[in-house]
């Protein structure tokens, strides 16, 4: 590989692209999710763009664009909410019909429920069907169990043990001022950091490969 090719291969790969995409019903979601991108945010030279389902109709561009996405819904009735599950439906049409837009991509997610458990693995496990519809990379949350001892505590995270994505526990009487719980946001900037990380070693050796495939064609070229 030439200087100039690797200079311009470590320059490109600080520059991945993780979006957050989230719907929220009353505030405790998008705190999770503001969460996640602060996470992403740590990643030196990660860019992260958090998205909201309702204004997804302005980003369909944007997110073909993206190295990753995170998709987060609170959990409703054992599923993910009707507006995210809308969103979901709306990428057949626009995403899957028309050649796979996001194949290949990292995918990751998080939820939040009212209870403990609150079937939010239900909801972690069809966004991560969804993901893998897509064509997507998925990415857990390479957490152990925090809370499943007598010397651990309430702000351990991933305090809910919890291994496909990130979960939050929101007690139903309080607003989204006091909930999540911290370890919970913490466990969910975790899963945005983790994200941002592997996005940029895939992004670097995807780069790197063809870097090294310039060289190869240049070389054959000069024989």
């Amino acid at each position: 590989m030439t200087s100039e090719l690797k200079d311009k291969t470590m320059n490109q790969s600080a520059n991945p692209r993780v979006a957050v995409v989230y719907h929220s019903g009353f505030g405790h979601t998008a705190k999770q999710a503001q969460a996640v991108a602060r996470g992403v945010a740590t990643v030196k030279g990660v860019q992260s763009l958090l998205i909201n389902v309702d204004d997804v109709n302005h980003y369909w561009g944007t997110l073909e664009e993206m190295d990753a996405i995170i998709f987060g819904s609170p959990t409703y009735m054992g599923s993910a909410s009707a507006q995210f599950k809308a969103f979901m439906d709306a990428t057949s049409r626009r995403v899957f019909a028309c050649g796979g837009k996001w194949a290949n991509k990292l995918a990751a997610g998080f939820t939040n429920a009212a209870s403990r458990s609150g079937d939010k693995l239900a909801t972690l496990q069809q966004i991560s069907v969804f993901a893998a519809q897509h064509g997507m990379h998925w990415v857990n949350l390479g957490l152990p169990p925090g809370h499943n001892s007598s010397k651990s505590t309430e702000d351990s995270l991933n305090r809910d043990g919890f291994f496909l994505g990130a979960a939050a526990q929101s007690n139903a009487d309080e607003g989204s001022d006091v909930a999540p719980p911290p370890a919970d946001l913490r466990t969910a900037e975790m899963l945005g950091a983790r994200v941002a990380n592997v996005a940029r070693q895939l992004l670097a050796g995807k780069l790197a490969l063809q870097a090294q495939a310039s060289a190869l064609d240049l070389a054959a070229q000069a024989r």
